[in-house]
């Protein structure tokens, strides 16, 4: 994952063919103190010619169109894609081409910034829908998406990671990090995902037992 620009936000280009949908993208990017929109387009060729050339953190397109979607370059930014593409074998193949998140175009603003903050953080977000429709095929089968999704833990999460071990809460960790609790919160989850616990405890046991954090 790239590093965040130097004013701290996550840095967001926005896509929809929609003018309407477009400018509500922008709204909802704007309205995070969080992130930051580098770009918006109308176009998926214009936003693939941005992205080449722009250091993003986050991609966040409107769209049904899973050919146009399997030629965004976009191979160290996390994808959040709002579509009603359904199918298994279909999502399957943008999961692999670098999509992160998927939501329904009609999702809730507020699904929305979880879904950025999740993919930057490394994780993968489905829609229910999405999940019961790969389910409904794979069943018990492990979905082969791509090595990248075994991330290492980022510097920034080593940080949290040492003050969940200081025993420090999300608005401890924000203050003394100079970042929202809804960013604390969202590097958390990230951790446990990233380390397979189910716990801060038991992260903070694994951080130990694999040298992230000095005791």
């Amino acid at each position: 994952m790239s590093k965040r620009s130097a004013g701290g936000a996550i840095r967001v280009a926005v896509a929809a063919t929609s003018a309407v949908r477009r400018a509500g993208l922008e709204s909802i990017v704007r309205g995070d103190a969080d992130l930051h929109l580098a770009g918006s387009f109308g176009a998926l060729s214009s936003l693939a010619s941005f992205a080449r050339g722009t250091d993003l953190d986050v991609i966040v397109i409107d769209s049904d169109s899973i050919t146009d979607l399997l030629h965004v370059p976009a191979p160290d930014t996390a994808i959040v894609l709002l579509t009603e593409i359904s199918d298994a074998r279909s999502i399957s193949r943008l999961l692999r081409s670098g999509v992160r998140a998927i939501l329904s175009n009609e999702s809730d603003p507020d699904d929305l910034i979880s879904a950025i903050y999740a993919a930057y953080g490394g994780l993968v977000l489905l829609s229910k829908p999405t999940a019961e429709s790969l389910a409904a095929v794979y069943g018990d089968q492990p979905l082969e998406v791509g090595d990248e999704l075994s991330e290492e833990i980022t510097s920034r999460e080593t940080e949290v990671l040492s003050m969940l071990a200081e025993g420090l809460v999300n608005k401890d960790i924000a203050v003394r990090l100079g970042i929202s609790e809804h960013t604390v919160k969202f590097h958390i989850s990230s951790i446990l995902d990233k380390l397979g616990a189910a716990t801060r405890t038991e992260a903070v046991t694994l951080g130990i037992r694999r040298g992230l954090i000095s005791i």
